[in-house]
């Protein structure tokens, strides 16, 4: 019996070096839990029972236990590393077959897909082609790389004030290159349906108490005939309080332009086949000939045409000035960047100044996780004992905020595991020891006479 507790006690001194041993190895592994052996003693039973003063039997591994407390973070400067700070686990996916890690060593496979360091892709809610994010359906998150396509200006919403003291231009007709023949003047980069630029130019001219002129070019040509300079006129009326007069701009908006309802400009788009000064705009672009001649450009304008919002202008005695220009056009657009905030959230950003949502980082959490079962590769797998996964977005519930450009390091303390390493190594010691002694016992039994 002696001899089978020292031996008991020589395997559970190896597997307690064993486990420290693989902590210490482990202790630069991102997202690495350290493991614990847990003993307990072994008492001799019988069927009535161990007997009221029981001799104990040795001792057994009862169970080699993770701690899942928190790593510290390790800032990367990588946008695609994470690392999550608090509870819950990253859902990656191997051909359907899911698993949970800390570690967020992650990038992007030639399909675009986020990846970790084994290939195995990265679950979050993902997008619709529209880029709506679609919150509840859970799939492989992917990047996409190819370039953002373009997008006609369909609207234009500018606030702008003009001057009340100003006088009536003297110089007739307008002539865009002579400032003396309006007041002021402002230009908008707008876009048609290729991503090419435009420059939309508006000039205001007083024409009496109240009145203006706004004269409208785009890339300095009529916006329905790009064949000449003439521009499109449209009266402006301001009321006494220096509000614009909406019901005067119903009444009045000329040919090519019509007012909505909610008081907005509607520039209709134009047939580039037959440009017509009295249609919308086409867009156009000039000849290599000198001089140049410009024609339509192949490109149409947007398809409900743009609509110009100018409720806000004001007229008051100040100088003019644009207070807010915005539209919603832009050209086509390479992917520049990445990035991911602490809810999980996947921007793009592109070389046109837009963004994109690509999708959201889902975590999981279980109500047992000390049942998880580790598998390799700093990854675990659901079982019976660890429950059903709880799957949703940082910082919803009890799961942790996301940290993008950095990693969880392992929570190995190195400290801790050489006092424990020493500790096992006198363990086994002791134990060799009693084995040894229970021998020379045994062997003075047997040298009696």
């Amino acid at each position: 019996m002696s001899f089978n507790i020292g031996l008991s006690g020589l395997r559970a001194a190896t597997s307690d070096l064993n486990v420290t041993g693989n902590n210490i190895a482990n202790a630069g592994t991102a997202g690495f839990k350290q493991s614990r052996a847990e003993f307990a003693d072994v008492y001799a039973a019988s069927v009535l029972g161990t007997g009221s003063n029981p001799q104990g039997s040795g001792v057994l591994l009862s169970n080699v236990s993770q701690l899942f407390n928190q790593g510290n973070i390790n800032y990367t400067q990588n946008a695609l590393d994470l690392a999550i700070n608090g509870n819950g686990f990253f859902q990656t996916s191997n051909n359907g077959d899911v698993s949970y890690t800390r570690a967020g060593y992650f990038g992007t496979d030639r399909e675009g897909f986020m990846v970790n360091n084994f290939g195995y892709r990265l679950q979050g809610y993902t997008v619709d082609p529209a880029g709506n994010l679609q919150n509840g359906i859970v799939g492989d998150l992917q990047i996409e790389t190819a370039s953002q396509a373009p997008r006609a200006t369909e609207s234009l919403d500018q606030v702008f004030n003009l001057n009340s003291t100003n006088q009536i231009p003297t110089t007739v007709p307008f002539n865009p290159a002579d400032p003396t023949s309006y007041n002021s003047s402002t230009s908008t980069n707008i876009y048609d349906s290729q991503g090419n630029s435009h420059v939309f130019t508006q000039y205001f001219l007083k024409t009496g108490p109240n009145t203006w002129n706004m004269n409208v070019l785009v890339d300095g040509r009529n916006p329905g005939d790009p064949s000449v300079t003439t521009p499109f006129s449209v009266p402006l009326s301001y009321t006494a309080s220096g509000q614009l007069d909406l019901v005067a701009l119903q009444a009045s908006a000329p040919a090519g332009f019509t007012v909505d309802v909610n008081g907005v400009i509607q520039l209709a788009p134009g047939d580039p086949n037959a440009p017509d000064p009295t249609q919308g705009w086409v867009p156009a672009a000039p000849s290599t000939a000198i001089p140049p001649v410009w024609s339509p450009n192949g490109a149409n304008a947007s398809a409900a045409g743009i609509g110009i919002d100018i409720r806000q202008s004001t007229q008051f005695a100040s100088t003019f000035a644009v207070n807010r220009v915005s539209q919603d056009g832009y050209t086509t657009g390479q992917l520049s960047g990445l990035e991911i905030d602490d809810t999980g959230v996947i921007f793009a950003r592109y070389t046109n100044g837009q963004s994109r949502i690509q999708g959201q980082v889902v975590l999981a959490n279980f109500a047992n996780v000390q049942g998880l079962t580790p598998v390799g590769k700093t990854a675990w797998v659901q079982s019976f004992q660890s429950g059903e996964p709880v799957v949703g977005t940082p910082r919803s519930g009890t799961l942790g905020a996301l940290q993008s450009g950095a990693l969880e390091d392992s929570n190995v303390e190195l400290s801790d595991q050489l006092v424990n390493l020493i500790v096992a190594q006198r363990n086994y010691q002791a134990n060799a020891k009693t084995i040894e002694t229970n021998s020379a016992v045994t062997q003075t039994i047997l040298n009696l006479r």
